[in-house]
């Protein structure tokens, strides 16, 4: 496999490089997986306008989503970013943990959003009945069940982009779970 390097804003284009100044101001750093997308001169503007786009999931039910989809996908990079944001977002290490399994035993609404979530991704696109009949049970709508499948897409979109550069991650880094259930 060919080497990706994370592009430095001197490397990237003119849009590229106002995207990089607009992550720095926000975020005080550009991820090295935003930059990555920066190889490609529409990706990085293209991927922040989904990312970013209105959807009928809270940050915290995003987070749920995210890390049950980036571990089934395996994606360290996202799972370490994620991390870090669940935690800034009233997580704790533990729910974390549950969460990247595809669980949430301390809340039945983001158990049931954490398990569709893995099992699309797991099934690649496919939901099981029971799992999807469980999810309307909990209380969420079909505005909820598409804006789900969307951000599976969303985040399956960072997870490959991740494992097929393997580039270095940049947020603490998230143990294997099952290091971690050991």
């Amino acid at each position: 496999m060919s080497t990706f390097n994370v592009p430095k804003r001197e490397e990237v284009s003119e849009a590229n490089q106002a995207i990089f100044d607009n992550l720095e101001k926000a975020v005080g750093f550009v991820p090295n997986l935003f930059a990555t997308y920066a190889h490609s001169e529409n990706a990085l503007a293209n991927y922040l306008n989904l990312s970013n786009a209105k959807t009928s999931l809270k940050t915290k039910e995003k987070e749920a989503v995210n890390l049950a989809v980036s571990e089934v996908n395996g994606c360290l990079y996202c799972l370490s970013a994620h991390t870090a944001i669940s935690k800034m977002n009233g997580f704790s290490d533990d729910q974390i943990l549950e969460l990247r399994s595809g669980r949430a035993s301390f809340d039945n609404k983001l158990d049931a959003l954490a398990r569709l979530s893995k099992n699309i991704t797991e099934n690649r696109g496919t939901a099981d009945a029971a799992v999807v009949e469980n999810f309307f049970a909990a209380g969420w709508n079909k505005e909820n069940f598409i804006d789900t499948i969307v951000l599976v897409g969303d985040k399956t979109i960072s997870n490959y982009i991740n494992n097929a550069t393997e580039i270095p991650v940049d947020f603490p880094v998230a143990q294997p779970l099952q290091a971690v259930e050991a």
